[in-house]
């Protein structure tokens, strides 16, 4: 039901107006009353994401560590949503974000008990965050761990119920299997191959019942911003085929940590074919009664995968990035060209199955979608064109990536086109308040921005340490410091160097030691919290952590974040006239920002920051330590 304003509405004076009044009174006055402090920064931050919501223009809303940003755009955010009759929307940098703004104790919780205002605020996470009934169905045949039977237990008893009276609540989201670690989630949670518009269990999944459910938000619905490209990337498509977009219409976008939306556009934009997935996926229409044809099309376009996939192999240029090069070969453009044809005939055959129905009909479905998207991707990858492609693994399986290389026609229509109100919030958005970096990477032409800095007197309560040191030795720096049990936060440039790092590590440093993709990333943080796990190493979380006071003492930068030598960053340097300055060097600064934000959250807090710095390293001090809150100490 829609909620009434915060405020009371008068004919003498407009929304925006009364919307001002309303700000100015909670913000000097009823939560200072209350024990907040009374911060300039936020206060001007309020008043500016008011404005934009006025002249419905895009703003840069830079504000430092401590500004109190969540609470400056929620009051504009709640207040304009029911005043349009449509919710807020807010995508976080990612899905391990989400569940921290609405903690108990967070900023959300704060507004409800504080000033008695009652936000319904629902969270719409990308769909491989729930349980795919199907693929669940598929594991439980093989898998034999406790895991498995961990969450069919946690099935609502409802969800295979007859009758359509039956009631089923929401479940089924990846924060509530806690203790199973991600490489098994992968195997029961929904993937790009399944095709819920065909699935006879779609109205008893939960991710359909996640989605019905903040579907109904009157307030805010929070996604991350993979989410958001996702849904953006889809829209079009979903409504020609009669199917809902994953998210409704809101009636502003708030990207929190949105330095990175670029990056999320990007993934949401991207193509993939994996080595195996089509193989078993063929394999299952192999029944009894499909006819000669078919079954030797199938056979054909399998065969002719795997050669693509072995000469794939041979393309690929040798490095230890995730994301490996692909020097194409003539080999390898002619086979990917005969899968195209392969393709083309099967789907002509599937034609004559579908009268005949041997096949499952959801089984059928399922295969024509997936290999129209693969015949689309094979396409673009033999074309040759600006499209940027590599081999990764994903899910535990080898993965050819193929992403286009320009975002900003995309963005522009789809979302800045729109004059929809859209605040990009973060400590950091610029390089020494030039925001043209960012505007730049989104094709943003016109657009409000700010930059105020953080409250704190970070020379009273921070001390930076700079150690040059060989690459070799890191690892045995880290374990020297880590013997005095402070709570720490290891940052990493990527998973690979912290696998790198974890090998190095002795057994017995290891006790108290958490890594990313051990299990949920949530619940990690929460045992961090809790004092159950001393030292926290991860590689995503450079921003959105909050972990005030003595839940986080100490953050050790392991190497500075530069962007990695793959095709996609490899792209960007090639289109750029001085790849050091326009790609290597903001990235990384924005990023070790970042970084060093996650310490200093509160006025009451206090630590240190150790950045350890190879050979290489060392020679850029001079182009980090002008952005560094204080002077570092070797």
């Amino acid at each position: 039901m829609r909620q009434s304003l915060p405020f009371e509405l008068s004919k003498d004076r407009s929304f925006f107006e009364s919307l001002g009044d309303w700000m100015g009174d909670v913000l000097y006055d009823e939560l200072p009353e209350k024990g907040f402090e009374c911060r300039d920064e936020q206060i001007f931050m309020a008043y500016q994401i008011e404005q934009a919501l006025k002249e419905k223009n895009v703003l840069f809303a830079e504000a430092g560590v401590g500004t109190g940003k969540t609470i400056a755009y929620l009051l504009p955010a709640v207040s304009f949503a029911r005043y349009t009759g449509k919710p807020a929307l807010i995508a976080c940098a990612d899905e391990t974000l989400i569940d921290q703004l609405v903690k108990e104790g967070g900023d959300v919780h704060k507004l409800r008990d504080h000033l008695g205002l009652n936000i319904d605020v629902r969270l719409a996470k990308s769909r491989d965050q729930y349980l795919c009934l199907k693929r669940f169905e598929e594991a439980e045949k093989t898998e034999t761990e406790e895991w498995i039977d961990d969450i069919a237990f946690s099935i609502p008893d409802g969800v295979y119920a007859q009758g359509s009276m039956i009631v089923v609540k929401p479940y089924g989201d990846r924060s509530d299997y806690s203790t199973v670690r991600d490489e098994d989630w992968q195997k029961v949670n929904y993937n790009a191959v399944m095709q819920c518009a065909v699935c006879d269990l779609r109205n008893r999944c939960g991710q359909t019942l996640h989605r019905a459910h903040y579907r109904k938000s009157t307030d805010l619905i929070i996604c991350s911003q993979d989410f958001l490209m996702e849904h953006l990337a889809t829209k079009e498509s979903r409504e020609r085929e009669g199917q809902l977009p994953l998210l409704p219409e809101v009636s502003m976008v708030v990207l929190d940590e949105g330095h990175l939306l670029e990056y999320a556009a990007q993934k949401a934009l991207t193509y993939k074919v994996q080595s195996y997935t089509i193989v078993k996926l063929l394999e299952r229409l192999m029944v009894d009664g499909v006819r000669e044809r078919t079954l030797y099309a199938m056979e054909r376009l399998q065969d002719h995968h795997e050669l693509f996939f072995d000469q794939l192999r041979d393309d690929v240029v040798a490095s230890e990035d995730d994301r490996k090069r692909i020097n194409k070969s003539d080999r390898l453009i002619t086979i990917g060209k005969q899968l195209v044809i392969d393709v083309e005939q099967l789907l002509e055959e599937f034609v004559f199955e579908s009268e005949l129905y041997m096949i499952p009909e959801y089984e059928l479905n399922m295969a024509e979608e997936f290999l129209e998207h693969y015949v689309a991707s094979i396409r673009i990858f033999t074309a040759q064109g600006d499209a940027v492609d590599w081999l990764e693994e994903t899910d535990g399986e080898e993965t050819l990536v193929i992403m286009p290389r320009l975002i900003t026609d995309v963005l522009a229509e789809t979302l800045f086109a729109k004059k929809m109100p859209t605040v990009f919030s973060s400590a950091t958005l610029s390089v020494n308040k030039d925001f043209s970096y960012i505007a730049y990477s989104l094709g943003i032409k016109n657009y409000q921005s700010f930059s105020v800095p953080s409250p704190f007197d970070y020379d009273e309560v921070m001390k930076i340490y700079l150690h040059e040191l060989p690459q070799e030795e890191k690892a045995a720096k880290v374990e020297q410091l880590l013997r005095d049990n402070k709570k720490t936060l290891i940052l990493f440039k990527s998973k690979q160097a912290m696998n790198q790092f974890k090998s190095h590590l002795s057994m017995m440093a290891r006790i108290k030691v958490a890594f990313e993709g051990d299990r949920e990333l949530s619940a990690i943080v929460r045992d961090f919290q809790d004092d159950t796990v001393q030292t926290l190493c991860s590689y995503h979380l450079w921003e959105g952590l909050d972990l005030p006071e003595e839940a986080l003492t100490r953050v050790i930068i392991y190497d500075l974040p530069f962007p990695p030598h793959d095709p996609l960053f490899d792209a960007k340097r090639a289109f750029a006239e001085d790849a050091f300055e326009e790609v290597e060097l903001p990235f990384m600064q924005l990023r070790l920002q970042q970084g060093m934000g996650r310490l200093i959250r509160t006025s009451n807090d206090y630590g240190d920051i150790h950045i350890l710095l190879n050979e290489e390293e060392a020679r850029v001090k001079s182009e980090f330590e002008a952005i560094l809150p204080v002077q570092p100490q070797a």
